[in-house]
């Protein structure tokens, strides 16, 4: 084997842990990794930089801003206000729940569609008495699910598209080819969600049933009027390194300064509220000047203009991932103050200046009102919705926005432009006709997603041409034989078990010139490999890092790991069934 295929093989073989077991985003480490191969000279500049001129990629990107003129519309919100409803009976409600999230998720990008329902969920579920630990991860896969129905289901679907078309134009799909597979995989598996589903998941608190009662979490004093600590600095007057809590917020006259600074002054009947142990509440008895709260009612029960409560679940990208609360200066960054953080439906105990953060968290924060929309689309966070708040109102545009994603849809399905073409076309509408502005469009392209693909594009171009995915597909058919049904499961396997670790996307990409390798090294039709690489990349049931929606539930469903491979696991192998049955039907060996 060429050495240039042994430094690929090496390269990519560290890319898979280093994505799985650290904190290194899955952009850095695969752009890392093609700066070491275009170094090293095993690519040269046109294949390192090959995936930033994809139409996949191009496709994926046009396909955000049509997503994110929806969502500035309200128009996933209107749908959820007409479909949702009282219905009785388990079944009912999670069919009420579920098919509409399945067919939505087959023309839109998953993960805006569950940021979105999972507010409208946790009130839903109060509402009708079903607890929302059995309808969070049935929601996230149902979205899942419904990616498989359409090209326009996932970017995975897009990307490898991309990259058949431009191996073999005469291989192009139409937008509903993938149909014939995906909706009886869908079908199967939401049957299973609704019947079977839930009844595995055992009785679990969320972070809505932790965060409900301020006072468990809080500690509020007064600033005694005739005290010392009259018109002194916070700073000065020794609450600002308290060693239990911190000071949240100061309650004055009617009015409230929320995320305080050190430099503000204290006045006599100042309301304080402090977060921490319930042992602080020691430590704050030896300052002089502070006295308990003589009002009943908390001051986080009360509603300020100047205030907002918020849940933010933590993304896996957030740079205080294993930082202490207080160490990371969280507040002083994000504007925010860390009331309560909810890991695995519990609320983490002890000093909360020292907690540790970890992917999945629930954080309660006290932010000022443009937190919320300034950090939505943050990487930081994979959801901030507002506790208590009311929906979005439904904008006057939210039927055009529907109806451009509709036009669409209908261009590339019949044939009239390619699917590029189309969503191109679809995102230009979108900004003109002012169902987003250009800096909502900016804001809704994932740059970490489109950073990955295009990356991956290199690793597999270095694969192919170094040799490399000949190789392994020499090794793979020596394990299948000359059997395609033992390749297509070896295949199918694969995929999942790399998608479970790493993203969809880098799986897909880099596994696809080893699959074409294997189809041509066994002289048949590349076609029944695709696109079991599309529905495995797809099949991100297994663990809540598997998947950009599974981690959002994660936290405010209060689920544990081993939940995601009781109920995922199972419908793994139901959709692997389903699949692999139908594929070589579809497009025959």
């Amino acid at each position: 084997m060429p050495l240039d295929a042994w430094i690929s093989l090496v390269v990519v073989t560290a890319v898979f842990p280093l994505m799985a077991f650290t904190r290194l985003g899955s952009d850095m480490v695969l752009m890392g990794a093609l700066v070491v191969l275009l170094t090293l000279g095993v690519v040269d500049p046109s294949q390192a930089l090959g995936g930033f001129s994809s139409t996949g990629l191009f496709t994926v990107a046009f396909m955000y801003v049509l997503v994110t003129a929806i969502r500035e519309t309200g128009g996933i919100d209107l749908i959820i206000r007409h479909v949702l409803g009282r219905p009785s009976g388990e079944a009912r409600v999670m069919s009420r729940l579920l098919l509409p999230v399945a067919s939505l998720s087959g023309f839109l990008n998953n993960t805006p569609v569950v940021a979105t329902y999972i507010p409208a969920v946790l009130s839903w579920s109060r509402r009708i008495g079903v607890p929302a630990h059995r309808l969070l991860m049935p929601l996230s896969f149902a979205s899942i699910l419904g990616g498989t129905i359409t090209l326009f289901g996932t970017s995975t679907n897009l990307v490898v598209h991309g990259l058949l078309v431009e191996r073999d134009p005469t291989l192009a799909m139409g937008l509903f080819d993938i149909a014939w597979v995906g909706v009886p995989v869908a079908i199967v598996g939401l049957i299973y969600l609704i019947l079977v589903g839930p009844a595995l998941l055992p009785a679990r608190r969320g972070a809505a049933e932790v965060f409900e009662n301020p006072r468990e979490f809080t500690i509020e004093m007064e600033v005694d009027p005739s005290g010392p600590l009259v018109d002194r600095t916070v700073e000065k007057a020794g609450l600002r390194h308290l060693q239990q809590l911190f000071l949240v917020e100061i309650e004055r006259e009617g009015n409230i300064v929320s995320v305080v600074g050190p430099g503000e002054r204290l006045k006599g009947g100042d309301r304080l509220v402090f977060a921490g142990t319930s042992e602080g509440a020691v430590e704050l008895q030896q300052v002089r000047g502070l006295i308990p709260s003589r009002q009943g009612e908390s001051s986080l029960e009360k509603d300020f203009t100047e205030r907002r409560l918020v849940e933010a679940v933590v993304s896996n990208q957030c740079q205080f991932i294993g930082q202490r609360i207080r160490d990371g200066h969280f507040r002083t960054l994000y504007g925010a103050s860390v009331l309560a953080v909810c890991r695995g439906g519990e609320r983490v105990p002890g000093n909360l200046g020292q907690v540790r953060l970890q992917p999945a968290d629930v954080l309660l924060l006290e932010a000022r009102p443009p937190f919320i929309e300034r950090h939505r689309q943050s990487r930081d966070f994979l959801l901030i919705s507002q506790v208590n708040g009311a929906a979005r109102p439904v904008h006057e545009k939210a039927w055009l926005a529907w109806s451009i994603l509709v036009g669409v849809v209908v261009l590339a399905a019949v044939g009239v432009m390619s699917i590029m073409n189309a969503a191109m076309l679809g995102a230009a509408l979108a900004v003109v006709s002012g169902c987003c502005t250009v800096g909502a469009a900016k804001r809704g392209l994932d740059t970490q997603v489109l950073l990955t693909i295009a990356a991956s594009f290199g690793l597999g171009a270095a694969l192919d041409s170094s040799g490399a995915a000949a190789v392994l597909a020499s090794g793979v058919l020596g394990l299948a034989g000359s059997n395609p049904w033992v390749l297509l499961v070896a295949v199918y396997v694969l995929v999942t078990l790399l998608t479970s670790v790493v993203t969809n996307n880098a799986a897909a990409v880099i596994t696809f010139p080893i699959v074409m390798a294997s189809a041509d090294s066994l002289g048949v039709n590349p076609m029944p490999f695709v696109v079991a690489v599309m529905f495995a990349a797809s099949a991100s049931f297994l663990t809540p890092i598997g998947y950009q929606t599974n981690l959002m539930v994660h936290g405010p469903g209060g689920y544990h790991f081993v939940d995601f491979l009781r109920v995922g696991g199972l419908l793994n192998l139901l959709t692997a069934v389903v699949a692999l049955a139908l594929i070589p039907l579809v497009w025959p060996f």
